[in-house]
């Protein structure tokens, strides 16, 4: 099994010393240089960057500058997808985004994890669990998103918060560690 099929599998595998997980990431961020020194009004060619970085888009894909990933293939989204600057995704695993997801300044989405033990994690040894986001998530500013979480359709997440384990649909989940507040009602649909 290689380092790869390793990570796919959500075993430790060698992020820092395996060649080809090395090319693939310098790769990667070659593309991104570019995608991130492109001109806004240069649609054109931002898509075409976008395409040959990401795994997967739906149509109505907007992602605002500077962006950084991993490796870009193990990302989907789908229809009406809305990131704004400086979002970071770790995608050492799968990272799937439903429609109309929404996601503010400055989130982290991280799929990788790394061995308590110093001398296996100085091996460059780490782990990545996949993270999938459903359907009209809010994502606030700064949040982080941890390895292995899923986010369930409609769900809100307040800024600042650290998402350490999966949240239902149709929630307000806010704070550190992530917790649901309460769930999105009639009153809320109306107020806004």
């Amino acid at each position: 099994m290689n380092e790869i099929e390793k990570a796919a599998a959500g075993l430790l595998y060698n992020a820092n010393y395996d060649v080809e997980l090395l090319k693939q990431r310098r790769d990667t961020k070659e593309h991104l240089f570019e995608l991130n020194s492109t001109r806004p009004s240069d649609t054109e060619k931002r898509h075409r960057l976008i395409k040959s970085i990401f795994g997967k888009i739906g149509e109505g894909f907007t992602i605002e500058g500077p962006f950084s990933c991993d490796y870009g293939y193990n990302i989907e989204a789908g229809i009406n997808f809305y990131a704004n600057t400086n979002l970071v995704i770790l995608d050492g695993a799968k990272v799937t985004f439903g429609d109309n997801v929404f996601i503010a300044p400055n989130v982290g989405i991280y799929t990788a994890g790394h061995p308590l033990d110093f001398e296996r994690r100085n091996e460059g040894l780490e782990y990545a669990y996949p993270i999938l986001i459903g359907s009209n998530v809010w994502i606030g500013a700064g949040v982080s998103i941890l390895p292995g979480v899923t986010v369930g359709d409609n769900t809100v997440i307040g800024s600042g918060s650290i998402v350490t384990k999966s949240l239902p649909p149709d929630v307000i989940a806010a704070g550190n560690p992530c917790k649901v507040l309460r769930p999105i009602t009639d009153a809320d649909r109306k107020a806004f």
